[in-house]
C-alpha cells in the first residue's frame, strides 16, 4: 500500500506551462486514508536540477538516505492530485525528521504559516490563542461501514 512519506517515481506528463513533468520521483504527501480509499493520490514534485533549497517550500533530501540517484530538493509549491496508475517504482520512505520539516514547508505553501526569519509562524495571532475540541462519534449509514465523524468546536 502507499503511504505518505513515501517516495515514488511517476509519469507526470503530460503538463503545462511551469509543472514539473517526465517519469520523476514525487513524494506522496496525502493521509494514508485517502491513499488507501482513493483511485487518486495528493504528491509534490522533486527534481535535482536546484543543488540546494532556495525558498522556504523546499526541502533538501540526501541520496545516501533515499536511493535517488542525486540530491534532490522536494518542491512543496510544486503540489499535485494524480491518478495512482501514474505511480511506478516505490523509492524509499522518508524519515519523521524530514516529514516534519516537509509540514512546515507544506504549511508555508499552502498559506496556513507565514515564513519569517526562517521560523514557522501562524498566520494569524488569534490563532494561538484558539483550541480546538475534538469529539468522535460513529454514524452507521445504509449500505456503508461505520464511519469516525470528527467535530471540532473552536473557542477562545
Amino acid at each position: 500500500m502507499v503511504k505518505r512519506g513515501d517516495i515514488y517515481f511517476a509519469d507526470l506528463s503530460p503538463v503545462v506551462g511551469s509543472e514539473q513533468g517526465g517519469i520523476r520521483p514525487v513524494l506522496i504527501i496525502q493521509n494514508n486514508l485517502g491513499n488507501h480509499f482513493s483511485p487518486t493520490i495528493i504528491v509534490a514534485a522533486i527534481t535535482a536540477k536546484i543543488a540546494k533549497p532556495k525558498l522556504p517550500t523546499h526541502i533538501g533530501i540526501n541520496s545516501k538516505k533515499t536511493g535517488i540517484e542525486r540530491d534532490s530538493v522536494i518542491l512543496l509549491e510544486q503540489i499535485r492530485t494524480i491518478d495512482k496508475v501514474r505511480l511506478k517504482e516505490r523509492v524509499c520512505h522518508l524519515e519523521i525528521e524530514v516529514m516534519n520539516a516537509v509540514d512546515q514547508a507544506l504549511g508555508v505553501s499552502i498559506g496556513i504559516h507565514e515564513e519569517k526569519n526562517s521560523t514557522v509562524k501562524p498566520t494569524k495571532k488569534a490563532d494561538t490563542n484558539v483550541k480546538a475540541q475534538v469529539s468522535t462519534k460513529t454514524t452507521k449509514k445504509t449500505n456503508t461501514a461505520n464511519a469516525n465523524v470528527h467535530t471540532y468546536n473552536y473557542v477562545k
